[in-house]
């Protein structure tokens, strides 16, 4: 896994226990994990860039994604509710442009259908335990041990890092 240039995540099921909070006025809460908020530090402090594509617009993953300094953040990108907005498979090109890389050197960690394109289009697909079966059963995949908001990131990037 040394020749992964580029680390990229979906949010729920993946960084977060795919809970949802609302209250009358919205999204109120998601709950991270500090074990995998440390993981991506590592792997930014290895000089890997991080980001976080994810078909949600919340102010929530945006505070999150600051608080971490991550290199890349996109919001509503794989939307089924806007079809005008990037994929998340177009999202990660444009990322990968920007550094002068390959789809190759990527590594993603989705769970749901919206993340299958981008999964079969990286290097270094992988998935939480609790990801759905279609995504579990994409060729070459690795599932990982530990499941999304649980550290299922810090596992993979202890991984990487090794």
């Amino acid at each position: 896994m040394h020749s992964i240039k580029l680390f990229l995540t979906d949010v729920d099921g993946c960084l977060t226990d795919g809970g949802m909070y609302y209250s009358a006025e919205g999204e109120v809460m998601k709950r991270f994990c500090v074990y995998d908020g440390m993981g991506m530090v590592l792997l930014k402090q290895a000089g890997i860039p991080c980001g976080i594509l994810t078909s949600e617009q919340s102010p929530i993953v945006k505070a999150r994604a600051e608080k971490l300094k991550l290199d890349f953040l996109y919001l509503g990108v794989g939307s089924k509710v806007n079809p005008d907005s990037l994929t998340k498979l177009q999202a990660a090109q444009e990322i990968c442009g920007k550094l002068g890389i390959t789809m190759e050197e990527v590594c993603y960690v989705g769970d749901d259908i919206n993340d299958i394109d981008l999964l079969s289009a990286v290097g270094f697909p992988c998935c939480p335990p609790n990801a759905r079966p279609e995504v579990k059963a994409l060729p070459g995949i690795k599932v990982l041990k530990t499941p999304g908001g649980q550290g299922a990131i810090r596992e993979l990037a202890d991984e990487i890092l090794v």
